[in-house]
Parts: C-alpha cells; structure tokens; sequence
C-alpha cells in the first residue's frame, strides 16, 4: 500500500467521522434548544451539515476526492478515476469513520455510545426523496465540477441544505450515512429495519444519475468534489 493510499484512506474515515459527528451532534443540540419546534431543529441541522461539508470537501478534496459516501466512490469506480485497489479501503473508512462519528457526538453530548434508532423512515415517498437525494447529488458533482470546479464544495453543501427540506427522507444520500444514523436514538436515526430500503434507493438513484451524466457530458473529467480524484497505480 503507497502512502498516497494510506493518506487518502484516513482522510475518507476523518471526514466521514467528523460528517456524522455533526449531523448527530447537531441533531442532538437543535433539539434540545427547540424541543417543541421540529422546524427550527431541522434548519439548524441542514445547517450545521451544509457548513461541515463545505470545509470538509474544500480541505480533504486534494487527498482523497473528498467522497465520504460509498455511492460516490462507485461512480467513481465506474468512470474509472479511482483505482480498483482503493475502492474496499475506501468503503471501510467511510463506515468505520462515519460509525464512530455517531459514537463521537454521544460523547461529546453524555449519551450512551451505542443506541439504537426507532424513528421509523418507510414510506414510499421517503424512499422515492433518497432516489431523487442520491440522484441530485451527484448531479451537482458532475455538471458543476465541468463548468467552475472551485465551485464543488460549495455547491454540493447548498444541495444537501436544499435537499434537507424538498425530499421526504431529509436527505440521507449516502449507504454509510444511513448504516451509522441507524445507532443513535436521537434527532437524526431510522431503525435498523430501514436501512437496506433506503441503501437500495442511493444505489437506485446513484446509478441513474451515473448514467444521465455519462451522456448529458460526453467525454468529460468530472472529478468528484471538483478537484483531481487520486489516480495512484497500484492494483
């Protein structure tokens, strides 16, 4: 394993982790100002999610590709701007990261460090909002990287505030996302018996949105997070 790999894998599970440190960190102190006012908590949580992304994408965007989410780095893979070799160890770090950034926000917040979610996420419109989620979030990455890259991370963080409130499920977008969300019984969880439908739905959505941009931009770098994904040798 080169080092460019190793580096990259750790800036996958440091900024999957501090992602999910924020949107339950987040989740747990909204509600906790506004226990009476669903609406204020979810803004500060779109919020508090758009801003980390925007950092996080801007900073760790050079090292990895800034992807934190397995459905990205398969359309990565498809487009051939990842190696073969890095795609477990990515998907790894980003499950590992994203699980112990929910672990992370108990902490911080005196919580249990594992709970596990009853906030039930099965309606079919929840299912159908992370088809579009997953879908409009990698179209964000593909047409705005081929028309102002430096604009990635900024865009993205507007879509998934955006995103927060136009679909049903609250934007999710993400198979490690979901995973983790799965173990914290706060503002932001969906029990366990949902997260294959909803996996199912960002695979759904991830692949359409794969397959839009492959002919919408012909022969075009999208590199994720608008900025050059590592393109290491190894196999």
């Amino acid at each position: 394993m080169t080092i460019g790999a190793r580096r990259a894998y750790a800036a996958e599970l440091v900024g999957t982790a501090l992602l999910l440190a924020t949107v339950v960190g987040s989740g747990i102190m909204a509600e906790r100002l506004s226990p009476s006012n669903a609406g204020v908590a979810l803004l500060a949580n779109a919020v508090a999610t758009g801003g980390i992304l925007y950092v996080l994408i801007l900073g760790l965007g050079p090292v990895s590709g800034a992807h934190m989410n397995p459905v990205v780095t398969l359309i990565e893979l498809a487009f051939r701007r990842i190696p073969r070799a890095r795609v477990p160890g990515y998907v790894v770090a980003q499950v590992i990261g994203a699980l112990g950034g929910v672990a992370l926000a108990h902490v911080m917040f005196g919580l249990p460090v594992v709970q596990h979610s009853e906030h039930v996420r099965a309606s079919g419109g929840e299912l159908v909002g992370e088809v579009v989620a997953t879908f409009g979030l990698w179209l964000v990455i593909a047409t705005a990287s081929r028309s102002r890259p430096s604009a990635i991370p900024a865009a993205v963080a507007l879509y998934i505030v955006a995103a927060y409130w136009f679909t049903a499920s609250t934007s999710f977008a993400n198979p490690a996302v979901t995973l983790a969300r799965s173990f914290t019984a706060t503002f932001s969880g969906l029990r366990h018996a949902d997260i294959l439908p909803f996996i199912g739905a960002q695979v759904v959505g991830g692949g359409l949105a794969a397959a839009l941009t492959a002919w919408l931009l012909p022969n075009s770098c999208v590199p994720s997070a608008g900025l050059p994904s590592p393109q290491a040798k190894e196999t």
